[in-house]
């Protein structure tokens, strides 16, 4: 049996036991509903720990690393997000093995590569063919995975049109699919509005992705008002019968 990985002289599981005592577990289930095994430890002390783990022996830490709570696979990419290896495709290796363990939007959303844009703009080719490689998946949180990290690293002027494209071309009924396409899209109005009203006045968005994009971007405090007048008259109706939604045909 594979020795326990120990740091701090506790194992993992001890250690976010200890750091969900200062945590708020009730508040991080409301945010979770429908995820099992939910601690409550807050962000910054799991980042703590994460750096703490990159310094120590992480390969031992990987290959021992356990999936019970959520917050053992956010830590996992932490951890990975801390990690300096100069080899490209090793490095994507192991962020492909969290990608697999993404079980919630906080998982997904607090993960991002070491780095951060300094790795992207590195790699950009690289790093965005493996975006497209998840953004194809039918799993939904592997999808997310490729929507954030794209926003978060590509809504620029060489590969703006790459994202609205994929953005249009992702089809899957996962709300957390949607609403981080929705968010993308808001983000890429603020940045490049001319080119994301086109998009949005011809697409083939489903009307609830579609909506809830118009609100982000009215939401924003980034666009003016009176482009949020202009993007709240481009609403869809939608219209329930029952229990389907039908949009008009106009």
């Amino acid at each position: 049996m594979m020795n326990e990985y120990c740091i701090n002289g506790l194992t993992i599981k001890e250690n976010l036991l200890r750091l969900a005592g200062e945590g708020n577990k009730k508040f991080t289930e409301s945010l979770h509903p429908g995820i099992e095994n939910v601690l409550g430890v807050r962000v910054p002390a799991l980042r703590q720990l994460a750096a703490q783990i990159a310094k120590d022996d992480w390969q031992a830490y990987l290959q021992s690393a356990d999936t019970f709570y959520m917050e053992e696979r956010m830590l996992q990419g932490m951890v990975i997000g801390c990690l300096k290896i100069k080899d490209v495709e090793e490095y994507l290796s192991l962020v492909s093995g969290f990608v697999s363990l993404i079980n919630s939007w906080s998982v997904c959303d607090t993960f991002d590569f070491a780095g951060k844009q300094r790795f992207v703009d590195r790699n950009k080719e690289r790093v965005w063919q493996f975006l497209e490689g998840w953004m194809q998946s039918d799993k939904e949180y592997e999808i997310r995975f490729g929507v954030v990290m794209a926003m978060a690293h590509y809504i620029d002027a060489d590969y703006i049109q790459n994202v609205l494209q994929w953005m249009n071309r992702i089809d899957h009924e996962g709300y957390y699919v949607k609403m981080a396409v929705a968010w993308a899209l808001s983000v890429c109005y603020v940045k490049f509005p001319k080119e994301t009203m086109l998009l949005l006045k011809e697409n083939s968005l489903d009307d609830f992705t579609y909506n809830k994009a118009l609100q982000k971007i009215t939401e924003s405090f980034r666009a003016s008002p009176e482009d949020k007048d202009i993007i709240r008259d481009m609403k869809r109706k939608v219209v329930k019968r029952g229990t389907q939604i039908v949009s008009p045909i106009i």
